[in-house]
């Protein structure tokens, strides 16, 4: 279960200062001083009862004038600032089954109901409403390769309620967790860590009751990239696709890299790459391309 932080301060700060304050010492989620740092900032931010009121009504106030224009916000979330030192800050907006927000986009599209765990730290804070609940497992992302259907070893933790005034360290590649709408509209605070390599570890979706893993949430413009530029044609394009195939440091990046070039061919063709791919070296990338070739079996059988 994401680690509870318990803070006492009753100060409150503005938006200017959490943000300053928490740039000058960074966030690093390896760091306890770190985190308290940024935890005892973030619980002054949520003791101010104004500041993000006063932004949406400015928000509103000049939408008229600046719609047009690139903004930080979204259905769900309101950036609250820019990526620096190691975070940014987001203010995330949790819609009941009464709103209008969740009637008309479903519970998909704020990842209620999907257990799922992040390939980032982040701390977060009940700033406002009852707050969602979680059912929490914690798993040991060392030990899984990322196949689909892949045992994941879940361990239960539990179930919790993000309280207002709650704040809590959600870690990295440990907590799983599957959110419940909340009773009534909710906001939480956040102080995101950013970390440039992050994105070349995979995020999954879990099945609990099958112990499995059945997704991975974060694809990246690299994969799409290099699909089109195969898709395309040219010798180049295909030996980069070759040589991303045989040593890329990402699983995920060498099974593209099969999966592109496998658009090219013909099923027996497919069948040769696919069994290049399953001496690959890459175990999640070994058990996708016998997926394929079963696949590609079936569908040639009469």
């Amino acid at each position: 279960m994401p680690r509870v932080i318990e803070t006492s301060d009753t100060s409150s700060a503005d938006l200017e200062d959490c943000i300053a304050a928490i740039a000058g010492q960074g966030f690093d989620a390896r760091d306890d001083a770190s985190i308290n740092h940024a935890a005892r900032w973030l619980r002054r931010l949520g003791n101010n009862r104004d500041f993000l009121a006063e932004m949406m009504l400015d928000e509103l106030r000049g939408h008229h004038r600046e719609a047009a224009e690139s903004s930080g916000y979204t259905a769900q979330s309101i950036i609250l600032s820019g990526a620096q030192n190691g975070f940014f800050l987001r203010a995330n907006i949790w819609p009941s089954p009464q709103d209008a927000a969740y009637k008309a986009s479903g519970a998909g599209t704020f990842v209620y109901g999907l257990p799922h765990d992040h390939n980032f730290d982040f701390l977060t804070l009940g700033y406002f409403g009852p707050g969602y609940a979680s059912d929490y497992w914690e798993y040991d992302y060392q030990a899984v390769s990322g196949w689909v259907g892949e045992t994941a070893g879940l361990r239960s933790t539990g179930r919790a309620t993000l309280d207002p005034g709650k704040l809590m360290l959600y870690r990295a590649h440990l907590d799983v967790h599957r959110q419940l709408p909340p009773s009534g509209m909710s906001v939480s605070l956040n102080v995101m860590g950013v970390d440039p390599a992050q994105g070349w570890y995979d995020q999954y979706s879990f099945d609990p009751a099958a112990d499995e893993i059945t997704g991975i949430l974060n694809p990246t413009s690299t994969e799409t990239f290099l699909r089109i530029a195969v898709g395309l044609g040219g010798a180049e394009a295909l030996d980069l696709a070759e040589q991303f195939g045989h040593s890329h440091p990402s699983d995920r990046m060498r099974l593209a890299s099969f999966e592109a070039r496998s658009l090219l061919h013909g099923a027996e063709a497919q069948d040769l790459l696919w069994r290049t791919a399953e001496r690959s070296g890459s175990r999640m990338v070994a058990v996708a391309a016998a997926a394929r070739r079963r696949e590609l079996a079936a569908a040639q059988t009469p």
